[in-house]
């Protein structure tokens, strides 16, 4: 049997040392992930993700049936246990992290490498002030730990509060130099210039866009229009509503 050379997510980590620790059963394993915050660090949103791990682990050989047990009134549960080679695997594993840089590709970056001038900078300004007040939020969650565990035990913790603050450092940065005009899109001069030599769109896609910017730009300005009309027309209802009152209370 192959076993895999690395985990394939986090969470295969985390199931197969609790099948390290003790044989335990998975709704055991979700309890103690929760009350040990491991769902700060593995992706435990599905319900059923704790049990496809658990499937996929037994199929690989790193994990096998305990023993069946069934508690009265209640389905039968059954036990994981890590087997040698299960072992052996998580400790190769955790060793190869710890010295490696792993090649991983997250969204936020993704999504920043396809900015296109259709997002205008105080739009774009907006949206990462947005995921500053998220990651604030973020930082103020990992800083909930209990304060008489012992820091080896929170390194994890530590480390992410450490990259939310650099990446909040970044952001802030950005922000500001996105709201002065010090950082903005090149002219189409200069991505006609881009695209001749460093693989950029080409001049029909460039045209397009710039097509598109400008409709953009007259719906965000009629939409402007439109708001500041609308208040002045509901002043007047209103006033029109309390003369309407006002005489009808004048009347006998």
């Amino acid at each position: 049997m192959t076993h895999p050379s690395r985990p394939r997510s986090p969470l295969w980590l985390v199931v197969l040392s609790l099948a390290c620790e003790e044989p335990m059963h998975p709704y055991r394993m979700q309890t103690l992930i929760k009350q040990r915050g491991k769902e700060q660090i593995a992706n435990v949103a599905q319900r059923n993700s704790v049990y496809q791990t658990i499937v996929a682990l037994h199929r690989a050989g790193l994990i096998a049936i305990h023993g069946v047990s069934r508690e009265e009134r209640r389905p039968e549960r059954t036990a994981y246990e890590a087997t040698e080679v299960g072992r052996q695997t998580l400790r190769a594993w955790m060793r190869h992290g710890l010295a490696n840089v792993a090649r991983e590709f997250p969204e936020f970056p993704a999504v920043l490498s396809l900015l296109d001038p259709t997002l205008r900078p105080p739009e774009l300004g907006a949206l990462l002030e947005s995921r500053t007040v998220a990651l604030e939020a973020r930082l103020a969650e990992l800083g909930k730990a209990p304060p008489e565990l012992p820091r080896i035990f929170l390194l994890e913790e530590e480390y992410m509060a450490a990259v939310v603050r650099a990446e909040l450092k970044w952001l802030r940065r950005v922000i500001v130099e996105l709201r002065s005009g010090s950082l903005g899109f090149p002219s189409k001069a200069e991505m006609l210039r881009l695209a001749a030599t460093m693989g950029g769109p080409s001049e029909e896609a460039i045209r397009r866009a710039e097509t598109q910017l400008e409709r953009a730009d007259g719906e965000t300005s009629a939409t402007a229009a439109g708001a500041t009309q609308k208040p002045r027309r509901r002043r007047e209802s209103s006033k029109q509503k309390s003369a309407k009152k006002n005489t009808n209370r004048r009347r006998p």
